[in-house]
């Protein structure tokens, strides 16, 4: 689990010099290094970024785009908890929308937000292949099935 980060807490780049000298040792590209970068730190906040593009001369634009085109990358601190729930076909016409309100009552969040203490990320997601379950969640990277709101709370008064 990386260490994420506190939101105004002095980023240590030593180990973002070694990733970078390890990527370059095995002849590795920006994109590796974010992925590394992200995972030691938790996220990409701009000062990582702007030491990224210093210590591979870029421009700092060309890391920005790469790291907001890929959906991987996150530029805001992370939960230690990720709520992914699918709002796919299936899922939607069966509650989903229900299910949504219920997290967001209980979080005090809205999609694609962190609670403030970054205990829980919440993400509407599109698909999660699992239709016979629906409506589904992943939490964790377990996915939960056949969800009411009621369930949806359990599960998350059960997380830490």
């Amino acid at each position: 689990m990386p260490k994420t980060i506190q939101r105004d807490e002095e980023l240590d780049f030593k180990p973002l010099d070694e990733i970078i000298e390890g990527a370059k040792a095995e002849g590795l590209g920006l994109i590796p290094i974010l992925q590394r970068a992200q995972e030691h730190y938790g996220y990409l906040p701009k000062p990582l970024l702007e030491a990224i593009a210093d210590r591979l001369s870029l421009s700092y634009s060309h890391v920005f785009g790469v790291a907001t085109f890929y959906a991987q990358f996150h530029l805001t601190p992370r939960g230690r908890h990720l709520i992914q729930q699918c709002d796919g076909t299936a899922c939607h016409v069966r509650g989903a929308a229900r299910i949504r309100r219920s997290i967001q009552e209980k979080l005090g969040i809205k999609p694609g937000e962190t609670t403030e203490d970054l205990k829980m990320t919440y993400e509407i997601v599109y698909c999660l292949g699992s239709c016979g379950l629906s409506p589904v969640a992943m939490i964790d990277g377990k996915v939960v099935g056949r969800l009411t709101p009621e369930k949806m709370i359990r599960m998350i008064d059960m997380l830490e």
